[in-house]
């Protein structure tokens, strides 16, 4: 214990200079105002869903997989009760279900976004 109080006294004293950090790491930082909160300068309604749309998409991957990790320890931790078995094998369904309503409604509007050619959709995800 005492050593680890002279060890503090003795680097407070004399602190060391620290090399690793790079004053701006290569990150412009002017450009800052280009992120995806700040280029909704027209705030139109296709706009934002636009801009907010592929957030919605990887929050709704991350809930669905959270649902079928949270359904699977229920069916682990059931120990044979058939109402928790029950309960834990509907999560994972519901959790499925809401996997295919996803993809498909990203499909059907990323077909119909290409059959009246509408760039901005299309190019949504790159």
């Amino acid at each position: 214990m005492l050593f680890l109080i002279v060890l503090t006294i003795i680097t407070s004293i004399f602190p060391q200079t620290v090399h690793a950090q790079v004053p701006s790491a290569g990150i412009d930082f002017s450009n800052l105002m280009g992120t995806a909160i700040f280029r909704l300068r027209n705030f139109t309604i296709g706009r934002i869903i636009q801009e907010l749309l592929p957030y919605v998409f990887g929050l709704a991957g991350f809930l669905i997989l959270l649902f079928i990790i949270l359904g699977g320890f229920q069916i682990l931790t059931s120990q044979n009760d058939p109402k928790a078995l029950a309960a834990g094998q509907q999560k994972i369904y519901n959790a499925i279900v809401g996997f295919i309503i996803v993809f498909v409604s990203f499909w059907l509007v990323q077909l119909v976004a290409r059959i009246l050619d509408l760039p901005p959709i299309i190019d949504i995800f790159g």
